[in-house]
């Protein structure tokens, strides 16, 4: 099995139990930096599965694809856990935080032809976490390639 995949699925199991941890409301704020320091030893353990004589170079590329692999899963995951929340009640919710946003945002928002309903409900939750999961695979990618990548050059052999 390859370094980066070894690693990826590695922080794919941290991400999801990371994930199940997020749910319970008062540790939801202490996950997010738990999620950017997974991505990080996801990228150190890719540096580290590679052969003696690591260059930084190869390194972070690994790390970079350790950290996809996992940014993917977990955002799968947290996907999967927002569409859950948002089709058990949780768009009514979303509705009340609208609700408090300004005036003058609303009516842009409705001039726009977009309704609080499909922004609250599954659909625009859909929308949302997709381009959250995005940006996460891209943030991973990163900080599993700088991980890898300072591994490396501390340790090539």
């Amino acid at each position: 099995m390859n370094a980066w995949l070894k690693a990826g699925l590695i922080g794919i199991a941290i991400l999801v139990v990371l994930n199940l941890i997020g749910l319970i409301s008062f540790l939801g704020c202490i996950v997010a930096p738990l999620r950017w320091i997974t991505y990080i030893v996801v990228g150190v353990l890719a540096a580290s599965y590679m052969l003696p004589g690591r260059e930084a170079g190869k390194a972070a590329g690994q790390g970079a694809l350790a950290g996809a692999i996992a940014g993917l899963g977990g955002g799968v995951v947290n996907f999967i856990i927002a569409m859950i929340q948002t089709a058990t009640g949780g768009a009514a919710q979303a509705l009340q935080a609208l609700e408090q946003l300004p005036p003058e945002l609303r009516y842009q928002i409705r001039d726009l032809g977009i309704s609080p309903e499909l922004l609250a409900g599954v659909g625009g939750t859909a929308v949302c976490s997709s381009i959250c999961c995005f940006g996460g695979i891209l943030l991973a990618a990163a900080l599993g390639a700088i991980g890898a990548a300072i591994y490396a050059a501390a340790k090539p052999e």
